[in-house]
């Protein structure tokens, strides 16, 4: 049963509630949305592909028209700096944009064309055609720490409507009022566009229940997840549980292992020190691709390593989490790796007044006690880094293989490091989704060639990506057309081939018509 109370959204730096309350969507209302949403899939999903394209086009332009209002909103409800929120949203409108373009162009149903051959011997050959449909109307559940770029309009909500899908956004409760500005973007942009009412949706709450029963109902066909683990995870198992399981594309962190190679290390200590800081306390450590784990070997070059990354680190301030739930859950796993026999905590961020702050921690440990310690290898959401430090090559290549799925990993080196450890780099593309020289994992371009995603438990679909357009193959599935009457096919397997899309024709790409 969803708890049909209301609630508000609060100040992380003072954890006290904001002006407005918002109402929990009940289970009469889930339904008809859902509802809703599935019998005017039906109808958006034939819709042209300039159609499409023009509405992320003007859902885009509808959120620039909100204004200062919406990153002052959000500036309240999450803390984050004004400057942090108008990038996000240029980079909202941006994707919604890259997506646009994409639907336009229009090859990437992947049109796939073996032509009959009726005279062929023993048997003649049917006419066969495939491309990518939309699979039907997507949950989407919103991200506490972009609340914006992965959120109501965000990757996962662009991606599913370019491929043709509606769908229902759960609302992150961190941010409800956001939220709601956010979705009068889409409601007036279905209004400009002529899409049916039901296109996007939004539901909001502040409990477990409403996103299980949004997974569980049983016209929603996939899912789209950003968060912790077990969030994920839950989702994943009640998505699995279902009479009709559903694919759930669940990104649920990770801690971004990064390998720093002698060489470099010696021609390079102060300034990898000063890099590494930077990136560790990047956005309060609250970004899924933060550093949370690095390795280095033995050395006088280590040591003073070791000795710039503490001085950077201690004169880090303090920032504003999130929620004050994850500053509690922050706090309580610093506490916990302090208890830890064999680790040090070599570095320490200035405190803060604040009790909501994140304070910035590096610990240090031996490559044996890592080994015998999995605690240490598990994501802590917000500015930490534990430090492992090895004595061989053989140690950091075994410390690879033992990796468990991951976001990104990044190596530091010269080309002659690079050289040397390649078979670092060949154990570490089993390992993660993105692999990384000579840079830090915090920052992710949206692009085409993007991938945010990686093996588990750094998400549940290691096939897939949560940014960039290939994210849009989540939310499709293959039809296959046997010798269908022209007038029937889509336009993008016509002979005619009237979107001049590139197809796959008997064997080769082309853009040309079939005579």
């Amino acid at each position: 049963m969803i708890i049909s109370t209301d609630f508000q959204a609060f100040n992380p730096t003072t954890n006290k509630p904001l002006d407005g309350s918002y109402q929990n969507t009940t289970n009469s209302q889930l339904d008809a949305v859902v509802q809703q949403a599935t019998q005017d899939f039906d109808i958006y999903r034939k819709k042209d592909k300039s159609e499409i394209a023009s509405f992320l086009e003007e859902v885009g332009k509808e959120i620039m028209n909100l204004g200062d209002a919406l990153l002052e909103r959000c500036h309240l409800e999450t803390a984050l700096p004004m400057a942090r929120l108008q990038g996000e949203r240029g980079r909202t409108v941006g994707q919604l944009q890259m997506f646009a373009n994409f639907v336009r162009e229009g090859s990437w149903v992947e049109a796939k064309i073996d032509t009959a051959q009726p005279d062929r011997i023993p048997l003649p050959k049917s006419d066969i055609r495939q491309m990518l449909l939309p699979l039907g109307p997507v949950a989407v559940f919103g991200a506490s720490n972009f609340p914006l770029a992965f959120s109501v309009a965000g990757g996962d909500t662009a991606s599913a409507l370019a491929a043709g899908c509606t769908v229902v956004f759960k609302g992150h409760p961190a941010h409800p009022g956001t939220s709601v500005m956010v979705a009068s973007a889409f409601e007036k942009a279905i209004a400009t566009c002529g899409m049916p009412a039901g296109t996007f949706a939004m539901v909001q709450g502040n409990t477990n229940e409403l996103g299980a029963a949004l997974v569980s109902h049983p016209s929603i066909k996939a899912v789209g997840f950003t968060g912790s683990f077990a969030g994920g995870k839950a989702l994943f198992d009640l998505a699995n549980a279902r009479p009709e399981p559903i694919p759930v594309y669940a990104e649920m962190g990770s801690t971004n292992p990064v390998f720093i190679l002698p060489e470099i290390l010696q021609e390079k200590a102060a300034a990898l020190a000063t890099g590494m800081a930077n990136s560790i306390a990047q956005g309060v450590g609250q970004f899924c691709t933060n550093p949370g784990l690095a390795f280095i070997q033995k050395s006088a070059s280590s040591d003073e390593f070791c000795d710039h990354l503490t001085q950077n680190i201690n004169e880090m301030p303090a920032g504003t989490m999130l929620t004050e739930g994850i500053g509690k859950a922050y706090a309580k796993n610093i506490e916990k790796t302090l208890q830890l026999k064999s680790v040090t905590e070599i570095a320490k961020g200035k405190k803060s007044e604040f009790e909501n702050a994140g304070v910035a921690s590096v610990f240090k440990s031996t490559i044996l006690n890592y080994f015998e310690t999995p605690s240490l290898s598990e994501e802590n959401f917000g500015p930490s880094q534990v430090l492992v430090e090895a004595d061989t090559k053989e140690e950091i290549l075994k410390a690879a293989r033992q990796l468990e799925g991951h976001l990104t990993a990044t190596v530091h080196g010269t080309l002659n490091d690079l050289e040397n450890y390649k078979d670092l780099l060949d154990i570490l593309q089993l390992k993660v989704g993105r692999i990384l020289i000579n840079g830090y994992p915090t920052g992710v371009e949206v692009c085409h060639a993007m991938v945010h995603g990686g093996p588990y438990p750094a998400t549940t679909a290691p096939n897939s990506t949560s940014v960039g357009t290939q994210a849009i193959k989540r939310f499709v599935r293959p039809v296959c057309f046997q010798d269908y009457p022209s007038f029937l096919l889509p336009n993008a397997l016509k002979n005619e081939n009237p979107d001049a899309i590139m197809r796959f024709v008997d064997g080769a790409f082309s853009d040309q018509s079939i005579n």
